[in-house]
């Protein structure tokens, strides 16, 4: 379980309702109406099976990942080269971690979408296709 869900405002429905987040005691949920019913979906179940999906597109692409973030950085030694491998390789247990609001909502802004049914399983991740963030509005934020 999770203290706080960190796709909030990036949840779906399969009819494409935005999921609220709620809590059960301390923990964060996503909360799914399925005909009036309130699924409260464990949000850090959900955070994983999204960071899963990214980490294996990212491992498909390792080397050319890699290789953009250290100049993203300006960085091009060995040692920050290992700590982004290590960081890709456990990216998925990372749902502590949280994300920041502003990167929550330039996600939004651009159409990203995680699909989820009444279950908690995650059925599609709707991405637009960006070629430049360079351009983007607030992209310089991160």
């Amino acid at each position: 379980m999770a203290l706080s869900a960190m796709f909030e405002g990036l949840i779906y429905d399969e009819e494409n309702r935005p999921l609220e987040v709620g809590w059960v005691g301390a923990d964060a949920c996503y909360l799914y109406d399925d005909a009036g019913f309130l699924r409260h979906l464990d949000a850090a179940g959900i955070d994983r099976q999204v960071l899963q999906f990214f980490k294996n597109h990212v491992l498909e692409n390792k080397d050319v990942a890699i290789r953009g973030m250290l100049e993203l950085m300006g960085k091009d030694d060995i040692f920050t080269k290992t700590a982004l491998e290590y960081q890709i390789a456990h990216m998925d247990e990372n749902v502590d971690q949280g994300m920041p609001p502003q990167a929550r909502e330039l996600l939004k802004s651009l159409g990203f979408k995680i699909i989820i049914d009444a279950q908690g399983q995650l059925v599609d991740i709707q991405m637009p296709d960006i070629s430049d963030i360079e351009g983007l509005f607030g992209a310089s934020d991160f």
